[in-house]
């Protein structure tokens, strides 16, 4: 045994171990918190299942689960990207974590790149689990799973950089009545489980615009009517995406 075998050798850890331990530890907290899992699994679901089974709403012709569950991918992707990440950051915030976290060897931009993979890695295991459910209820896809795949990274991106905006310039209170307010908005009026051609037609070109009606009525041309890639609701994304994400970034404060 050499005398160096237990020198100290103080130092950060590779940047990619800091920030895969990151992600597992945000993925892990996301996973546990109760009203996170109400809103990223268990409220997808149950609209998936009820308006499937029952016929509250017109969704035009064919099975009413070949309209909805675009519209329910969407909602998972917003309800976690946007109302999940902006409530549970609004509160680290408030408790001095990000404080801390911004005076750890992990720099601030691979803190937030590790709070994204922690979102893609949530949102993978909601789109399997409602995928499922959805086959199971009688959905037929149709369309270009690399289209899809474009889509939710186009909508996760807006949605991300929307929800750490809201959490880095409102109060954790704010920002929990704010973030839940506009899910409740959006579910309503973003085509998710009410066609956007029900509403005036006044109307319709403004909800159109939103994020989450780009990303609901992309997903449906894809999966229902077999498109290629519709490239006016991806346009509408990414500018959500550049939009969301450069505001946050230069509005975003850590105390």
């Amino acid at each position: 045994m050499s005398a160096g075998t237990y020198t100290p050798r103080p130092g950060a850890a590779p940047l990619p171990r800091m920030i895969a331990a990151q992600t597992a530890l945000e993925t892990r907290m996301l996973l546990r918190n109760g009203e996170q899992l109400l809103l990223t699994v268990i409220i997808p679901t149950l609209l998936l299942v009820l308006f499937s089974a029952v016929d509250i709403v017109d969704t035009g012709s064919g099975a009413s689960v070949d309209f909805l569950a675009p519209g329910i991918l969407a909602l998972a992707v917003m309800s976690t990207a946007f109302t999940g990440q902006a409530i549970a950051t609004g509160f680290e915030r408030r408790y001095g974590v990000l404080k801390r976290l911004a005076a750890s060897p992990l720099p601030r931009w691979a803190l937030m790149t590790a709070k994204t993979l922690s979102v893609l890695v949530t949102e993978v295991l909601q789109i399997v689990l409602l995928t499922a459910i959805a086959l199971a209820l009688g959905w037929s896809p149709e369309g270009n799973p690399l289209s899809v795949l474009l889509l939710l990274v186009l909508g996760t991106a807006a949605f991300s950089g929307l929800g750490l905006l809201m959490a880095g310039t409102l109060k954790a209170e704010a920002t929990l009545a704010a973030a839940n307010l506009v899910f409740l908005l959006l579910l309503v009026g973003g085509g998710v489980i009410v066609p956007l051609d029900k509403f005036p037609d006044a109307v319709q070109s403004v909800l159109g615009l939103l994020p989450v009606s780009a990303l609901s009525e992309g997903l449906r041309d894809v999966l229902q009517h077999g498109a290629s890639i519709p490239w006016a609701e991806a346009g509408i994304l990414a500018v959500w995406a550049v939009l969301g994400l450069g505001a946050a970034a230069r509005f975003f404060r850590w105390e």
